[in-house]
């Protein structure tokens, strides 16, 4: 296929790799941009990159702790004024709210919320507020003690990262610290057992190409690749990852040192993995502009 300049553009800023280099790897991978990343990765060009840091859509989470259960919701809107909005935020708390009762956001979109579903009370904030808006996900944990956190609150219980986590053991404190840890480091998954097997395969196989671009004897690769493996353990995974707090301890061990087991967590972030699309600002006041 034809690698445009945008595609070649966009592959640099997701890995800081130049010009020619995006495009021979846009050419190699005919024009995929997940493979283009592999490709430059294996050379050496570029770091992993994170396809997706971008957010899009706007709106909020709130989460809300009830017990030993905890739930986590995200409600978009089409901009971010409209989270700003009490009206809005207000909404958002009641949701979260009925989320506890629920198993998934399809039962909460037609749970009760004062006589209407919520679904129907989005549709009404809609009409009112004129603006698009969705109940996109949820996500809940229960364990004996249940913490969360909220990144830069927009108001109590809501922002644009809300964060829970579920204990067997220990306590608040040290599990509002763990919070505030994912909140920050954002790992892919609880320990190596919970990663998608798919993850682990596919950055083994781009780990042994860029040890065989070394040129190095293929015992030898099988060394570096055990050794290459852990670190990456290591980073994506919220036990083996070094703690905020104390960055001497991993997680895991922290969690020992607390007399705690963290049974499970949700980060949530808005607009997680939904693309927006960007339009050129200039364009857009001269489009203005015309009336």
């Amino acid at each position: 296929m034809a690698i445009t300049a945008a595609m070649v553009k966009e592959l640099r800023e997701m890995t800081g790799a130049g010009m020619m280099d995006a495009k021979k790897a846009l050419t190699e991978t005919d024009g995929d941009q997940e493979a283009a990343i592999d490709w430059l990765r294996t050379k050496g060009l570029a770091k992993a990159a994170k396809k997706s840091g971008r957010t899009a859509a706007e709106g909020l989470v709130a989460v809300t702790v009830e017990g030993g259960k905890g739930v986590a919701v995200e409600v978009n809107s089409e901009t971010d004024f409209v989270g700003k909005n009490a009206d809005f935020q207000s909404m958002v708390a009641k949701i979260a709210g009925a989320a506890v009762n629920v198993s998934d956001v399809d039962a909460l979109k037609a749970a009760d919320l004062g006589g209407k579903t919520v679904e129907e009370t989005v549709t009404d904030a809609v009409a009112t507020i004129g603006e698009n808006m969705s109940v996109r996900r949820m996500a809940s944990v229960e364990g004996d003690v249940v913490t969360s956190y909220v990144h830069n609150p927009a108001t109590d219980g809501m922002g644009k990262i809300g964060v829970l986590v579920a204990l067997k053991g220990g306590d608040e404190a040290f599990g509002k610290q763990v919070a505030m840890h994912i909140a920050a480091a954002n790992p892919q998954a609880l320990g190596e057992a919970d990663l998608d097997p798919a993850i682990v395969e596919k950055e083994k196989n781009v780990q042994i190409e860029i040890a065989r671009e070394s040129g190095k004897p293929e015992q030898v690769i099988e060394k570096m690749i055990v050794g290459r493996m852990k670190k990456f353990m290591s980073e994506v995974t919220l036990l083996g990852q070094d703690f905020v707090i104390n960055p001497d301890l991993t997680v895991e061990a922290a969690a020992k040192e607390a007399g705690a087991e963290i049974v499970g967590y949700v980060r949530m972030e808005v607009g997680e993995g939904i693309e927006k699309k960007e339009e050129d600002f200039a364009a857009e006041v001269a489009k203005a502009a015309q009336g």
